[in-house]
């Protein structure tokens, strides 16, 4: 977890000392549109900022939007924080232990949420064809792959395990991107993965299964990721903030009710194979944050031990 977050100790230090670096769009200038650049991974979850571009919702608030991808939120959040990005998109484990590392992070939007539909989500735990493991049940002692560790995903494997009745730290956690866990299950590398769409796709036509939708066994209608920016951006230009969570927002109830076109923007920004997208299972996409998702996941992850301390909630949302 130190590796992990080193970017982010050291920002805190750089912050703590009064010595953050300042962001570039202090203020807008009348009559021209505001440079954005945001942070974000190129995944199936980030569709509705891209269409939302597309459809011109930004420009019509003047936003000149530029999207920057990345590797992952730890990537991002350092990146929004030190302004050299105005907003950015991670997983809300990441967000939650931003802010116990003291940095300003600010939720402005919804990013995706789980469809809260046991077996038809777009994301699972999943096994092998022929493989020994049946149920959730089976897990204690087997090696569990995840993309990364103290995060979103791990927690929500966490929850299946509890659920099943199985003591999640006699689970072996490893780490794998998640392109890799396919032929991970097939070398035995990995006894079981959790995987997103378009994995659980590939994973499935490889002849794999599912036996958990570890999101919906966190909480129904999962919050999974959030937009956020710098509470020194929302001090400095709180006009850009407020339209730029318009621009999200109009982008997000967009994508929820077009899922043709979301299938449809997915070539322009991943390398998702055309044959793959029309088997998709989409997430969920509300402009809202489910509150009561977060305080399920700020409890779970402090009895799990990947949160140190109670997160504040009210101070990172919105």
């Amino acid at each position: 977890m130190r590796r992990r977050f080193a970017a982010l100790l050291c920002l805190s230090a750089l912050f703590a000392a009064g010595c953050g670096a300042s962001s570039d769009s202090g203020g807008s200038t009348p009559g021209k549109p505001d440079d954005v650049k945001v942070g974000l991974i190129s995944i199936l979850d980030v569709a509705p900022i891209y269409l939302g571009k597309e459809k011109g919702f930004f420009t019509s608030r003047d936003i000149n939007l530029t999207l920057q991808p990345a590797e992952g939120g730890t990537e991002t959040v350092p990146s929004v924080m030190s302004g050299n990005q105005q907003f950015g998109f991670s997983n809300v484990v990441t967000l939650l232990l931003a802010q116990e590392q003291g940095l300003p992070v600010k939720a402005v939007t919804n990013g995706t949420n789980s469809t809260g539909v046991d077996g038809k989500d777009f994301g699972a735990l999943m096994v092998a064809s022929g493989s020994p493991i049946k149920t959730v049940a089976d897990l204690k002692g087997k090696k569990v792959a995840v993309n990364t560790f103290k995060n979103v995903v791990e927690l929500a494997v966490r929850a299946s395990a509890l659920k099943a009745g199985v003591d999640p730290s006699s689970i072996e956690f490893v780490k794998l991107g998640f392109p890799e866990m396919p032929a991970a299950l097939a070398d035995g590398r990995a006894d079981a993965v959790f995987v997103v769409e378009p994995f659980q796709q590939i994973v499935l036509s490889q002849g794999g299964k599912a036996i958990a939708s570890s999101y919906v066994d966190i909480a129904p209608d999962l919050c999974v990721a959030m937009y956020f920016t710098s509470k020194q951006l929302l001090g400095e230009n709180p006009d850009l903030v407020k339209r730029f969570t318009a621009a999200m927002n109009e982008s997000l109830s967009y994508a929820d009710a077009h899922p043709d076109e979301v299938r449809n923007v997915l070539p322009t920004y991943t390398k998702i194979g055309p044959e793959l997208i029309p088997k998709l299972t989409l997430p969920k996409w509300p402009a809202e944050v489910n509150q009561e998702s977060l305080k399920t996941i700020a409890s779970l992850g402090k009895k799990e031990g990947i949160l140190p301390g109670d997160p504040n909630l009210t101070d990172l949302l919105p």
